[in-house]
């Protein structure tokens, strides 16, 4: 994957497919109604293609008023979102994921969203859940309800683990909290040599690191914020990075992270801030 990345219209494609995925996206956990909606638009007026979602954020509505009232194409715009629970039946759980599709992208023909994920492995009934939310996705996936598939907050067993059941493998995408402080490495690596796109959300480690001492140094030596630092080291380790917010300036200047570059010096020291514990 080529991360030396100069624009916001930067994609990615996953092995086996034609779809092209922005590798910045904007995310809208924790944004409800008006100022969803709203701030959707300031995203996609400061650039951003992709808009991340989900059924647990309750806000599906918002994001598919704001794609379809946008002056942009349909296919201009990239739209996620999850499903993280299970119906009483096979049918319930496939029903579930098709009424996120009509939220977002209406009852028409044609209607689709660009990539649904199972939300969390940890779906009511463990291995066979798992099971029964992909295969729903799979039928999405299908019918053209979605353009891609793909898994949230999964850890190697739990992706191995579909090979006994899934068409789709691997999954196009693992989306996984990933900063400095959190690089999931091993993860990481796997996902990459799987042909697995690699999402990181909560990049600006939910906002608690931005006064880090070496983070404000690489900053200032490129006179650019903690969080532009945190988004473009996020995009430099070849992730797609989907940072968040409710405010229009902090939209704007996220999106602001191609006119620099974190040079190999920059990288290793904000590499080296892990707080995991390494394997034994």
């Amino acid at each position: 994957m080529e991360n030396k990345i100069t624009s916001i219209a930067a994609t990615v494609t996953p092995p086996g497919t034609n779809v092209h995925l922005p590798r910045l996206g904007f995310g809208v956990y924790q944004i409800f109604g008006e100022s969803c909606i709203s701030s959707c638009k300031t995203a996609l007026d400061a650039g951003y293609r992709l808009i991340d979602s989900a059924q647990l954020y309750r806000n599906e509505d918002q994001v598919g008023a704001v794609v379809r009232d946008s002056e942009l194409d349909r296919a201009e715009i990239f739209v996620t979102t999850k499903q993280g629970i299970r119906g009483a039946t096979p049918q319930e759980t496939y029903n579930l994921a098709a009424e996120s599709v009509k939220r977002i992208a209406g009852s028409g023909p044609g209607a689709y969203v660009d990539l649904f994920l199972i939300h969390i492995p940890y779906v009511k009934g463990e291995a066979e859940g798992r099971k029964e939310v992909w295969q729903a996705l799979e039928r999405l996936y299908d019918e053209g309800k979605t353009r891609l598939i793909g898994v949230s907050n999964y850890d190697i067993e739990h992706i191995e683990e579909m090979k006994a059941y899934a068409k789709v493998w691997p999954p196009h995408v693992n989306q996984i909290e990933l900063h400095p402080w959190r690089q999931q490495s091993g993860l990481v690596a796997y996902c990459e040599n799987n042909g697995i796109v690699v999402q990181a959300y909560s990049p600006l480690a939910e906002g608690t690191k931005m006064d880090d001492p070496v983070v404000q140094r690489v900053a200032a030596k490129h006179d650019k914020s903690s969080a532009q630092v945190l988004i473009r080291y996020g995009l430099q380790k070849g992730w797609v990075v989907l940072p968040k917010s409710a405010t229009p300036k902090r939209i704007k200047a996220n999106a602001n992270v191609f006119d620099f570059e974190l040079d190999e010096e920059d990288m290793v020291a904000l590499g080296g801030l892990s707080e995991e514990v390494p394997p034994s």
